[in-house]
């Protein structure tokens, strides 16, 4: 089917917005009061109905706070920051997790110097081992001699993020090696009515509500974790979860609970996003922090095992929700979804702090940076820890090195107080005088969900205008690089095709200084 050509809807706000480095996603209406994150397909579904039903889709109040962050941190600390492993084996000993010179305001600083606005802790990675003291197994932080026992890492981290300005996330692997070990993690056991939190011998808690949910035994241990985490440490805006099984045997499989695990999320830290095995943000499908050309947030999503939200293709597809996308999932679909792509990658070689490895250059990051933020995703970048609890020198100063590349890269952006000027199918801006552009930012009101599937960049050179680039979809951001500067007073974009009538709130024009 041929791409239609539909009406663009924008108002005179297409401005940038307050930083110098982010497009305007000012309001162009009264947001919709009820979003539909998911509507149902099935295979009777023309691709006419496919598109109508992916122009309707719009993101939760959740996803689009999560959209505008960015720029988001990792930190892998754990036992396997002193074994020097990547996946740890759940037998470690305790008494190895030693970070004498542990300073998460450090941590905090860096990230913020960095730009970053969320940073995740891997509270607990595949091997089992958690950092903070829980109620629930003998393999944390509290089985350590570092700080005479009494060390909690997560309190420590989610006080010093708050303290600098940064929200607070957290990973909680499903995976647990040393569950295994202790019979506890795929021992084959039935799901079952759970009272969550399940109370134990000496607990001095008074909950304000109890949570019946159905779980296997390893189940029910992964929801009083996270009922420990989600009620004792402060609000928390991501809880990132991935699919892995660790290093079990091939025939010893634990069916996640994850319909329990969600509703519990939901109750008690109703703000998060879930990730990247959740409903609310998806893994791109590598972990080099690259994007796809074209990355739709509305895709063919399946539901499996309990509730988890699945792709419907390949999750590594070169092409995961244009029009081709949504005709091939039509068969496997359950669901279109807004289900917005998360690009994580490590400033290292590995996730774990490893003394022979360095950080990426600035210049892998800046290509990652616009291979991922501005291709309609968030970066998740990586900086792990070292064994003395600290962020590496060479890691925080790359990290405040790269901050200030972005900003040479997207200075001020010459639109800011163009005039601009709106009519169907078109944003015009006017500079007031010529001036050099080599680097052009887009953004759609995403409340109303993705609708742009083409456009064309042009700039008014002796009374004609005439085309600078094109390109695809633009989503929450899209940064367009161009080979050359390009000199020109008026410029302008030009909607070619639209799923629905399309707001772009942002139109930004930059001269890097690079």
């Amino acid at each position: 089917m041929a791409v239609s050509r539909r009406v663009f809807v924008a108002t005179a706000a297409v401005l940038a917005a307050t930083g110098a480095t982010r497009p305007a996603l000012a309001a162009t209406a009264p947001a919709p009061q009820d979003p539909h994150y998911r509507i149902p397909v099935s295979p009777d579904d023309t691709e006419a109905d496919l598109v109508r039903k992916a122009s309707e889709v719009r993101p939760t109040a959740r996803q689009i706070a999560w959209q505008r962050l960015e720029r988001t941190a990792f930190l892998h600390f754990g036992v396997n920051t002193f074994t020097g492993l990547e996946w740890g084996t759940g037998d470690e000993d305790p008494d190895v997790f030693q970070p004498a010179g542990l300073d998460t305001d450090q941590w905090a600083r860096a990230l913020r110097d960095g730009g970053f606005q969320l940073a995740i802790l891997t509270v607990k990675h595949h091997d089992g081992f958690v950092l903070y003291p829980s109620r629930y197994t003998d393999h944390t932080v509290a089985s350590s001699s570092w700080q005479g026992g009494q060390g909690d890492v997560l309190r420590s981290f989610a006080d010093s993020m708050r303290r600098y300005g940064i929200k607070v996330g957290v990973y909680i692997s499903p995976a647990d090696e040393n569950q295994y070990l202790h019979g506890v993690y795929a021992n084959g056991s039935a799901r079952a009515d759970r009272t969550i939190p399940t109370l134990v011998e000496g607990d001095d808690r008074t909950p304000p509500r109890s949570y019946t949910l159905p779980a296997t035994d390893y189940g029910a241990h992964m929801l009083n974790q996270l009922y420990e985490v989600l009620t004792e440490y402060g609000p928390i805006e991501e809880v990132w979860f991935d699919g892995a099984q660790g290093h079990i045997p091939p025939d010893k499989v634990e069916k996640y609970d994850w319909d329990g695990w969600y509703t519990l999320v939901r109750s008690l830290a109703p703000d998060a996003v879930i990730a990247v095995s959740g409903p609310d943000v998806r893994w791109v499908g590598n972990e080099g922090g690259l994007a796809r050309e074209d990355e739709w947030s509305v895709v063919p999503v399946q539901e499996k095992d309990y509730g988890r939200t699945d792709y419907a293709l390949a999750y590594d597809a070169a092409d995961m929700g244009s029009r081709a996308a949504l005709a091939e999932a039509r068969p496997m679909a359950d669901y279109l979804q807004w289900w917005p792509a998360e690009c994580d990658v490590s400033i290292r070689d590995g996730w774990f702090y490893h003394a022979d490895q360095q950080p990426k250059s600035v210049e892998q990051l800046t290509d990652i940076y616009f291979r991922s933020v501005g291709r309609n995703s968030v970066l998740l970048l990586n900086i792990p820890p070292d064994p003395d609890g600290l962020l590496p020198a060479a890691d925080v100063a790359r990290l405040r090195e790269f901050r200030e590349r972005v900003d040479r890269e997207l200075p001020e952006d010459l639109a800011r107080d163009a005039r601009t000027t709106v009519s169907p199918g078109r944003v015009t801006v006017d500079l007031g005088r010529e001036r050099e552009v080599d680097r052009i930012r887009l953004a759609e009101d995403i409340r109303y969900g993705q609708q742009v599937e083409s456009f064309v960049v042009e700039a008014q050179r002796d009374g004609d205008w005439r085309e600078v680039t094109r390109a695809g979809v633009i989503g929450a951001s899209r940064i367009l690089l161009l080979a050359a500067p390009v000199r020109a007073r008026r410029w302008r974009v030009r909607v070619t095709g639209s799923r629905a009538a399309a707001r772009v709130v942002g139109f930004g024009l930059y001269r890097s200084r690079v």
